[in-house]
């Protein structure tokens, strides 16, 4: 049998295609920020009018969780998610590419003290965030406030992805840790580092529960829960948002308190109700393209068409 892609080498000729595009974001990244929120828009707008798929998955889901919004306010959301995911390019590029003088006072930071005393305790800190389309840019901010952290990254089928996130985590982190590389994660909040991840897509499976998020059931894997549990490690929810100047604001909450308990579903739903908090803050900088509300035990898939 042939070799699954995720094993092939970046730079095989399959491959040649996508390092031309990394080429060309590269050299946007070094644009001025106004042109690149330009060219995001655009490149928003064309994945609005072309991404028949990913429209109707985000649509579904912006109807699951705003029902109290109208249909045109519901359809304006959907055009501004796309137009802050191509606009999320370049912010990862941003993030990945720029230097640091290039952020200036790009940021304001809430809750830096919260982590130092989390920090004190000397068992690391689980900062808990969640898939916006700020994520990346977000987690360099971060680290530009002199605090090293570890992050954990997904592994990518597509290898040029793969090496990419893989290299430039590693590059301005002070580890980069795959997502199933439990042993990592643990040794890095031994070393009383924080790390900083994103629990709020699931596959199902053993670690899996259904809980509400935004009043729907969803399958949400129970990672916060138990790696808390076999750490000791606090958890701080942590979230950045781009405001509507282009600033970014960046917050560090408090460490949850009573968590984690013996029941990893009512942990779990709690993590999804501080998510739901977050998103509300800027629900078009959530990424509503992934299929958040896919394999519901006994429940109709939402995202088939009729």
């Amino acid at each position: 049998m042939p070799r699954k892609r995720r094993h092939d080498s970046p730079l095989l000729p399959r491959y040649w295609g996508h390092w031309l595009a990394v080429g060309l974001l590269w050299s946007a990244s070094h644009l001025p920020l106004a042109a690149q929120h330009w060219l995001g828009n655009r490149l928003g707008d064309l994945f609005h009018l072309l991404g028949r798929r990913r429209r109707h998955i985000a649509r579904v889901n912006i109807d699951l969780c705003f029902p109290e919004l109208g249909e045109g306010e519901r359809a304006r959301l959907v055009r501004e998610h796309f137009r802050a995911a191509g606009f999320a390019l370049f912010e990862t590029a941003l993030s990945w590419w720029g230097s640091d003088r290039r952020f200036g006072k790009m940021a304001t930071i809430e809750g830096l003290g919260h982590l130092q005393a989390a920090l004190a305790q000397g068992k690391g800190a689980l900062l808990l965030s969640a898939h916006f389309t700020t994520l990346e840019l977000a987690g360099r901010l971060l680290i530009l406030s002199h605090h090293p952290i570890a992050a954990m990254y997904r592994p990518h089928e597509n290898p040029v992805i793969e090496y990419l996130f893989a290299r430039n985590r590693g590059l301005h982190c002070e580890r980069s840790i795959r997502r199933d590389d439990v042993k990592g994660l643990l040794r890095a909040l031994k070393d009383n580092l924080p790390v900083w991840y994103a629990q709020d897509q699931s596959k199902g499976g053993r670690y899996s529960v259904t809980v509400p998020f935004f009043g729907e059931p969803a399958a949400t894997q129970t990672a916060t829960h138990r790696i808390a549990r076999a750490s000791g490690a606090p958890v701080l929810p942590f979230f950045g948002i781009r405001e509507a100047d282009g600033t970014y604001r960046l917050t560090i909450h408090p460490p949850l308190q009573d968590f984690p308990t013996d029941d990893p579903v009512r942990d779990t739903a709690r993590i999804n109700s501080i998510i739901e908090d977050a998103v509300r803050m800027a629900p078009e900088q959530y990424f509503w393209a992934h299929r958040r509300f896919k394999k519901r035990q006994g429940m109709a898939d939402p995202y088939s068409r009729t």
